[in-house]
């Protein structure tokens, strides 16, 4: 656990937001700090800002950990990502229905074993942090054991996550079914467990309502409003033979949301997965929910299931809430720098705006934070928030070193950081106010 008594301070060019890149001119979204100070005391920043102004600060013993050549931003944050899915990632061939079929449950099936849960929850968020991910929304699978390995992972870590157990009743092989009743009462005892214990946080998740039967879902709602800062995440409107599925299922629906919203599962911190073919009416009811759509675009376009309408998701006459997911394993990379250059590229295919720089690394950050309800705990740099940030690196390899030194401005650094960027771009993720990732020096490989 955490120490009660610890300080820490970064040195260091900082962006940060101070407004919405899509209600108002994006640069004037942004706040850039040339030569920053983050002050840090027991997890939370207590500073922020030029550094000569606040170098008087540094508590006495405290060493200021200077990136020079390094771009320091609030932690990324990942809105739908699935850490059981990480055996399966880069699988050919499939759709979305046959996908899961082939190759996703057969792989969740050994998640009852704790000791597969747990190899491989720590794989996921080590791949979390080695991408500058410091905070996701993560599927787990049916087995409680899962959301346990998960957990106790995270707490290890210190980071702030939002997970849960994948409720299936119906439609998916029988060693990944549960009942209703048997799903509530498992999810209740993990929120009983897990909910606001450290930095932890409980999502209900019914995977998707081709896979829980009205009663589940009707359940989960119960259980979703049952507190008040619950989360809830499933998937919604990905895929146009799943969305013909879930009509045959649920006839009496006015839409796939509708299957959600009667069974009372749109809401603030409601999250829902893709919502691809959306009609306006489902974008009203997600701005009136104050819900929270998860934009995928490396998922999307690895399945052949469509392009997000970001820009009428955002629509500022009546906004949804947005941000970025990867969508491990049918999403192809842990980074949000190349999930933002992808989202770049589906704005073009979806409709006539482009995806701005600043706007791509707001859904990233604060963006997220806010579709998340947690806008006050993380997705900025700011005195008060927590202390998970990521040092990127301009120049990490040759071709972004040789690019980057061209960039007149820093919208014109962060688009080539999200269209040539990798995870070979963090330089360091720290998580809790402490370093939990320093990416190996060339020079000094490890072992």
């Amino acid at each position: 656990m955490p120490s009660t008594s610890r300080a820490a301070a970064l040195r260091g060019r900082f962006i940060t937001f101070t407004g919405n890149p899509f209600t108002m001119p994006p640069q004037e979204a942004l706040h850039v700090e040339e030569d920053g100070l983050i002050l840090i005391a027991n997890g939370l920043i207590t500073h922020c800002g030029a550094y000569d102004a606040l170098r008087g600060l540094v508590p006495e013993g405290v060493t200021v950990t200077h990136y020079p050549d390094g771009l320091i931003s609030a932690g990324f944050i990942d809105t739908h990502v699935h850490y059981p899915q990480l055996p399966v990632i880069a699988s050919w061939g499939e759709q979305l229905l046959e996908w899961l079929e082939q190759y996703v449950f057969p792989t969740e099936a050994q998640f009852s074993s704790p000791e597969v849960a747990q190899a491989v929850a720590r794989a996921f968020l080590q791949e979390l942090l080695r991408n500058g991910t410091t905070t996701a929304a993560v599927y787990c699978t049916v087995h409680p054991e899962s959301v346990t390995a998960f957990f106790q992972e995270s707490e290890k870590l210190g980071t702030r996550m939002i997970a849960g157990k994948v409720l299936m009743d119906r439609n998916a092989p029988e060693n990944l079914r549960d009942t209703a009743q048997q799903g509530y009462d498992e999810s209740l005892k993990l929120i009983e467990t897990w909910h606001g214990t450290g930095r932890q946080l409980y999502a209900v998740t019914p995977r998707f309502a081709i896979t829980s039967t009205p009663e589940q879902l009707e359940a989960a709602g119960a259980l979703f409003r049952s507190r008040e800062d619950l989360f809830m995440q499933t998937h919604l409107a990905e895929n146009e033979a799943e969305i013909a599925f879930v009509n045959s299922l649920f006839p009496d629906r006015a839409s796939y949301l509708d299957v959600y919203d009667k069974a009372g599962l749109a809401g603030p911190r409601a999250i829902f997965g893709h919502a691809i073919h959306m009609e306006e009416q489902d974008f009203q009811r997600c701005h009136d929910t104050r819900c929270a759509l998860a934009h995928c675009p490396t998922s999307n376009l690895f399945l052949g299931s469509g392009a997000f309408r970001l820009f009428d998701a955002v629509d500022p006459h009546r906004p949804v809430h947005v941000g970025l997911g990867t969508d491990i394993g049918a999403g192809t990379s842990f980074s949000l720098l190349g999930t933002m250059g992808e989202a770049y590229k589906v704005s073009l295919m979806a409709g006539k705006q482009r995806l701005h720089a600043i706007q791509a690394f707001w859904l990233a950050t604060a963006g997220a934070a806010q579709a998340l309800h947690l806008e006050t705990k993380i997705g900025t740099i700011a005195p008060g928030m927590e202390a998970d940030l990521c040092v990127l690196d301009p120049a990490a390899t040759p071709l972004l070193a040789l690019r980057t030194q061209h960039c007149a401005s820093m919208a014109d650094l962060l688009f080539v950081l999200m269209t040539l960027g990798d995870d070979r771009c963090i330089k360091a993720t720290w998580v809790d106010g402490r370093l939990a990732y320093a990416r190996p020096d060339p020079a000094h490989p490890a072992g």
